[in-house]
C-alpha cells in the first residue's frame, strides 16, 4: 500500500532554513508527480510546490525564490528545502501523491517559525 512519511520539521527562527523529507513506498515513485502542501491553524490546506517525474517544478507565489522542491528517485524521496523562513510559513507540512485517481497524504510534519 502507498505510504508517505515526512520528517525534518521543527522550530526555527525567522530567516532560518529547514529541509523536509518525504519517504515514499508502495508505488513506482519515479512515475508520479509529488507535492508538498501545508495547513496553518484556522486556514485551508494549500499547495506549496510540486515536482513532475521530469523533475520540473512549480511553486506557490508565496514561496517562490525561497523554497526548492527536489526528488531522488533512487531513494524514493522528495525534499522541500525551505530558506528565508517567515513566521507565516508556520504550518503542518504534508506530502501528497495522487495515484490512479486516489489521493494519499503523509501524516504531516510541524514547522514553526518563531523567535
Amino acid at each position: 500500500q502507498v505510504q508517505l512519511v515526512e520528517s525534518g520539521g521543527g522550530l526555527v527562527q525567522p530567516g532560518g532554513s529547514l529541509r523536509l523529507s518525504c519517504a515514499a513506498s508502495g508505488f513506482i515513485f519515479s512515475l508520479y508527480v509529488m507535492s508538498w502542501y501545508r495547513q496553518a491553524p484556522g486556514k485551508q490546506r494549500e499547495l506549496v510546490a510540486f515536482i513532475r517525474s521530469s523533475s520540473s517544478a512549480e511553486y506557490a507565489d508565496s514561496v517562490k525564490g525561497r523554497f526548492t522542491i527536489s526528488r531522488d528517485n533512487a531513494q524514493n524521496t522528495v525534499y522541500l528545502q525551505m530558506n528565508s523562513l517567515k513566521p507565516e510559513d508556520t504550518a503542518v507540512y504534508y506530502c501528497f501523491v495522487r495515484r490512479e485517481r486516489n489521493p494519499y497524504w503523509g501524516q504531516g510534519t510541524q514547522v514553526t517559525v518563531s523567535s
